[in-house]
């Protein structure tokens, strides 16, 4: 698994861990694709909008290495290539919707701020 050098030297934080695996600007929403099943690298760039290609296959490759997401490369012509959640990624779909419903409270909490 590639991690990025911890913050902390003297021992190890896995929650310092946990964030680098999903930290990039498009890996959680290359996640939230993910979790609506397999796809292919086209289907991102769909899906996402804004993304550049150099970008999302950086962040795909990475997020392979950090054992996120499986590649399955098909012996076809065109080749194909399609991208799905490995069993260790899949208990993070029920983590990112408990953090969406937290970033909702703090949308709310602000929003009661700027009215006062």
């Amino acid at each position: 698994m590639k991690t990025k050098k911890p913050t902390i030297e003297e021992k190890v934080c896995t929650l310092e861990i946990a964030v680098n695996a999903i930290s990039g600007k498009w890996k959680i929403p290359i996640f939230w694709q993910l979790s609506q099943g397999k796809k292919r690298p086209s289907e991102f760039v769909k899906g996402i909008g804004q993304v550049d290609r150099r970008v999302l296959s950086e962040q795909l490759k990475e997020m392979e290495a950090d054992g996120l997401l499986k590649r399955e490369v098909f012996n076809e012509l065109p080749p194909r290539v399609e991208y799905s959640l490995t069993d260790i990624a899949k208990p993070l779909v029920d983590i990112l919707w408990a953090l969406n419903d937290w970033g909702k409270l703090l949308i709310d909490e602000q929003q009661k701020e700027d009215n006062k």
